[in-house]
């Protein structure tokens, strides 16, 4: 094993290829890069692609539907747990290791899943999925930190940051082309190939970086005590719109996590080797970003989460119909990343940072006046000014985190960009859902009786409001006039409507308010220390 010391943070150039690999292309920047998108866009696809198969799931393996929100729910908290960690190992134990154990681990618990023949199988096997993903991630964004020299690293973060948004966008339409012509399975066997194929360029391309002033050891119980807070917290957010914002139980978790993180932040003071030293907080712009990484997936995942409903339900679109209508926000987000990349290498984070979010606050009030009339053309207006504003939020904030962070700790840096997208997009999610589920209770007896339709009572009424939350029309009794069918449906969307606007309208304020955090951002200026090419 040769080993080579640089000064990764100062270099003018990248790294150079060690002598003994026998090949130029150890270590390349611009291949490092497609390396690690293939492996993130493995993750990224299943994060929405898996959403379109759960029905069938459900169907074919007669789950309840509590069983089946874990299939979601499941992966979604073991990456939120495990990514603070999992960029720790990385750090330690060296980001090209970290990442291919997480590339064949998520691969081969998705070959699991596809060969699952019940429910519970399925959810254990996702939870294990997440915990590969939590690998993957941060150890990716360590790889790129890595490889490329400060001046460069915005515009990689940028088509890094095109590939998720790309991804994450494909999957309904790629989910929903394979569950309607071959089967829900493989939504799963899809990631195998991709999963070998980042194992064979990881192999060859992937040169290891670890920061010779890396921690030797792990903060065991810094890990027991942040892993018990961020599964008290993510736990706590997604069960409560079922048991309530105000329910015991509800204010147990999200007390117990308050409770939790406390004691980690005192652990951390006194820990010989902190999980998270306290000192890298001392970063203003650091800080900032990490806040207005959470501030902006509340409104975007969180407001977001309800169009693919308004598209399919109000609009009557297939999945893959609304996979499509969305594609101007995809195409947006997969041009403007690499464009935002080079605008901040030019004029720093701060500019690119704050103009983005503004641009997303107008898409989100514009998108808070979408009717049941709305065209194609309104809505892809909204939708392009979406993936315009997000692209250099997105990057830009990345860039501040990371680039912020010493090279010891980049592995952890993008561990905490990774969990502040998860953290916030399931409080938004939660929280916008409650709204509009309250807005949508209070309008819906209304408008069912300005449509002239007779009462409903008890649970036939408590489930006529949960599927009109979703703007969704219950089907109505055999031989019903066609008009009081229409009558029915627009009760339901209108009252959808009504709901999904207050959301948007509140997502707008929470970007505005993220637009004015942006003011805090600057370029990332860590020194790192020497760092070792394995």
């Amino acid at each position: 094993m040769s080993q080579s010391v640089v000064k990764s943070a100062k270099a003018d150039d990248p790294p150079q290829p060690e002598s003994s690999s026998g090949s130029g292309l150890k270590g390349h920047p611009w291949l490092t890069l497609l390396t690690v998108a293939v492996g993130v866009m493995m993750v990224a696809l299943d994060g929405t692609i898996v959403a379109i198969a759960n029905p069938v799931i459900q169907a074919d393996l007669k789950a309840a539907p509590s069983e089946i929100q874990w299939v979601t729910s499941g992966y979604l908290l073991a990456l939120a747990v495990f990514l603070i960690t999992a960029g720790k190992i990385g750090d330690r134990f060296g980001h090209k290791r970290t990442f291919l154990v997480g590339a064949a681990g998520f691969a081969a618990t998705s070959a699991a899943i596809a060969f699952a023949g019940n429910i519970q199988t399925v959810i254990a096997f996702r939870v294990l999925q997440g915990l590969f993903g939590a690998l993957l991630q941060p150890a990716a964004l360590g790889l790129l930190r890595g490889a490329f020299p400060v001046e460069k690293l915005n515009m990689a973060i940028g088509i890094w940051g095109g590939v998720i948004g790309a991804s994450s966008a494909a999957g309904p339409i790629v989910g929903g082309l394979l569950v309607e012509h071959v089967s829900w399975q493989s939504v799963f066997f899809i990631n195998i190939p991709v999963g070998l194929l980042t194992l064979a360029l990881g192999i060859w391309i992937l040169r290891d970086v670890r920061a010779e002033k890396a921690a030797k050891s792990f903060d065991i119980p810094g890990i027991v005590l942040l892993s018990l807070a961020m599964f008290a917290l993510v736990f706590g957010i997604i069960k409560a719109p079922e048991w309530g914002w105000g329910d015991v139980s509800t204010l147990l978790f999200l007390g117990g996590a308050l409770v939790l993180m406390t004691a980690f932040a005192f652990w951390q003071r006194v820990a010989r080797e902190p999980l998270i030293p306290l000192s890298l907080f001392r970063s203003v712009p650091l800080s900032a970003a990490t806040l207005l990484m959470v501030l902006m997936a509340f409104s975007f995942f969180g407001a977001i989460f309800f169009v693919t409903f308004y598209l399919q339900n109000v609009h009557g679109m297939s999945p893959v119909e609304a996979g499509v209508h969305l594609l101007p926000m995809t195409g947006m987000m997969i041009v403007g990343s690499p464009v935002a990349g080079l605008a901040i290498g030019r004029l720093g984070p701060r500019i690119p940072i704050v103009a983005g979010m503004l641009i997303t606050t107008v898409a989100m009030f514009g998108m808070s006046t979408l009717d049941e009339g709305s065209g194609a053309g309104v809505m892809s207006l909204w939708f392009v000014l979406m993936g315009l504003g997000m692209s250099p939020v997105m990057v830009g904030a990345t860039e501040v985190i990371v680039g912020n962070a010493p090279m010891e700790l980049s592995g952890v840096a993008g561990g905490l960009q990774q969990a502040a997208m998860q953290v916030g997009g399931s409080l938004g999610t939660a929280a916008l859902g409650a709204l509009m589920a309250a807005k949508v209770g209070d309008v819906l007896p209304g408008k069912w009786a300005e449509a002239g339709l007779p009462a409903v009572q008890g649970a036939e009424a408590e489930g006529l409001k949960q599927a009109a939350q979703l703007g969704f029309a219950p089907p109505a009794p055999a031989g019903t006039p066609a008009e009081v069918v229409d009558a029915m449906a627009g009760a339901v969307h209108q009252s959808f409507l009504s709901g999904m606007s207050l959301a948007f309208a509140v997502a707008s304020v929470v970007a505005f308010a993220a637009a004015l955090l942006g003011l805090l951002a600057r370029r990332g200026s860590a020194e790192a220390g020497p760092a070792v090419h394995i």
